[in-house]
């Protein structure tokens, strides 16, 4: 494995946040098949500036991202852009697991008090736990990515997960063009269609990033990236 400057395992059904400075690299690696990381953005200077995937997507044209495509704030700020990744495909749509995803799929809630850090928890709640320490609460949710998982759409217009896209060891490398409060759990995606609630975890590594040239794959990628871009460079001069 790479060299980091950091390095940590989350394991499965956990949650987690940072404040990650422009430049720096957030590498994932896939413990076991079928890992999921779900993830929320937010400018730490301002906390209501956020990660919009609905301007993600339409910005680029896509339903499914991957190397060469940007993470957008609602600002048209690009919090982060997919530099590596060795899947091809990572889930826009899909949402987060809620406590109604749990009954329908007959996993069994389990409680801290019953297994303390084994417990099982819901995507949502794992996420307002973690915005709770920023003085953010369930108002702030916006729409989360979904790392590692696959949901494609039927020509009707419904959603179904792919198992087995991600295996084990997949891996995929985040850059952050900004300053940037990351949220991210370990959590079941909420189509996953396990008999019973899986735990997978994940490598994280941070580094550092080389400065991006006109060449980048992102930068490249298409114009709206490179407006996105510019509005970072603007945003970096105080001219905001």
């Amino acid at each position: 494995m790479a060299d980091f400057d950091y390095q940590t395992f989350l394991p499965g059904g956990q949650h987690w946040s940072l404040r990650l400075r422009r430049g720096t690299t957030m590498t994932l690696s896939a413990e076991a098949a079928d890992t999921n990381v779900s993830m929320l953005f937010y400018n730490p200077e301002n906390l209501l500036e956020r990660l919009s995937l609905p301007d993600t997507l339409k910005a680029q044209h896509t339903f499914k991202l991957t190397t060469g495509h940007c993470l957008f704030s609602d600002m048209g700020r690009i919090f982060a852009s997919i530099v590596a990744d060795d899947l091809g495909w990572h889930d826009s749509v899909g949402g987060n697991l809620h406590a109604a995803h749990m009954i329908e799929k007959g996993w069994q809630p389990v409680s801290f008090q019953d297994a303390l850090n084994d417990r099982t928890q819901t995507g949502h709640d794992s996420f307002l736990i973690e915005l709770a320490k920023y003085e953010l609460g369930a108002r702030d949710l916006a729409a989360n990515l979904n790392l590692f998982s696959k949901v494609v759409a039927d020509d009707d217009g419904r959603l179904s997960y792919v198992p087995g896209h991600c295996q084990a060891g997949a891996s995929l490398t985040l850059r952050f063009e900004m300053d940037t409060l990351v949220a991210l759990h370990t959590c079941p995606h909420p189509l996953d269609p396990a008999a019973d609630y899986p735990k997978r975890g994940v490598t994280i590594g941070l580094g550092s990033a080389a400065p991006v040239g006109d060449d980048d794959v992102c930068y490249r990628h298409c114009a709206e990236n490179a407006r996105g871009f510019a509005n970072n460079r603007l945003y970096h001069l105080g001219a905001a």
